[in-house]
C-alpha cells in the first residue's frame, strides 16, 4: 500500500502533485472510498463533522477533490455485511480516503473489520489519511492524542515504523506547539515527525518523504 499522510489534507499543490503521483494517474480518473469512522470515537466529533467529511465541505481537502467517483465505506458495518459484499468494494477502489477523529478507535475497527489485515494485499492502493487517518498507520500516537476512552494504549498499526504529531502550530489548538510536540516526541520513543496542516508524509516502495509547503520537524530518538 502506498501512504499520503497529512495533517489537514490535501491542502496545497505539493501535496496534491504527490498525491498524482502515487495514484499513478489523474484524481479525475481515480475512484476514492472515504472512511469517516475516527470521528466516532472522539469527543470533539459529531454526526454533523462526519457529514462535512464526506460532503467535502470541511477545511481539509479529501472528498473534494474532483474523484471519478466517491463512495462511503463506514467500518462498524463491515463485520455484519461479509467479506464476499465489501472486500471487493476496496479492492477496486484507487484510494481509501481517511478522516480525522480518534486514531485508537479507528485501529479497534481496522482490526474488528478485517479490513487491517487486507492492506497488505494491496500494494497500488493509495491511502491518504488525513490527522488520526494518518496517525493510525504508527506504532504509538501518545497518550495526549487517546480521545476513546476503552482505548487500552496509544499504540496503533505500526504500518511504518515513525509517529505523526499532527495540526502543528494550528491557531484552533493553541496547545499544539513545537515545545509540546518536543514532550510529546520524547514519550513516544522512536521516529517520529511533527507537521503543520500544510504538511505531508509519502511513502512508496519504502522511501519516506515529507511534502511541505509549510512547517515540519523530525525527531529521532
Amino acid at each position: 500500500m502506498k501512504l499520503l499522510l497529512t495533517s489537514g489534507g490535501v491542502s496545497n499543490p505539493s501535496i496534491r502533485e504527490a498525491l498524482v503521483d502515487l495514484l499513478g494517474k489523474p484524481i479525475a480518473d481515480s475512484s476514492a472510498l472515504c472512511i469517516p469512522t475516527a470521528e466516532y470515537g472522539h469527543p470533539w466529533c459529531t454526526p454533523a463533522s462526519a457529514w462535512r467529511f464526506i460532503a467535502g465541505q470541511t477545511t481539509a481537502p479529501m472528498c473534494d477533490l474532483g474523484w471519478k467517483s466517491v463512495g462511503l465505506l463506514e467500518l462498524t458495518a463491515l463485520p455484519s455485511i461479509g467479506e464476499e459484499r465489501w472486500v471487493p468494494w476496496v479492492r477496486e477502489a484507487d484510494v481509501l480516503l481517511v478522516d480525522g477523529g480518534d486514531a485508537t478507535y479507528l485501529c479497534h475497527w481496522l482490526r474488528e473489520s478485517g479490513l487491517a489485515d487486507l492492506l497488505a494485499t494491496l500494494p497500488e492502493t493509495v491511502w491518504v489519511g488525513v490527522s488520526a487517518g494518518s496517525m493510525v498507520m504508527t506504532p504509538r500516537i501518545g497518550d495526549d492524542f487517546v480521545g476513546w476512552p476503552p482505548a487500552p494504549d496509544d499504540r496503533t498499526l505500526g504500518v511504518v515504523d515513525f509517529s505523526i504529531f499532527p495540526h502543528l502550530d494550528n491557531p484552533d489548538l493553541p496547545s499544539n506547539t513545537m515545545a509540546t510536540a518536543e514532550k510529546w516526541a520524547a514519550e513516544v520513543e522512536g521516529p517520529a515527525y511533527a507537521i503543520d496542516d500544510q504538511t505531508a508524509i509519502k511513502v512508496a516502495d519504502g522511501t519516506v518523504e515529507v511534502v511541505s509547503e509549510g512547517q515540519w520537524r523530525a525527531f529521532t530518538p
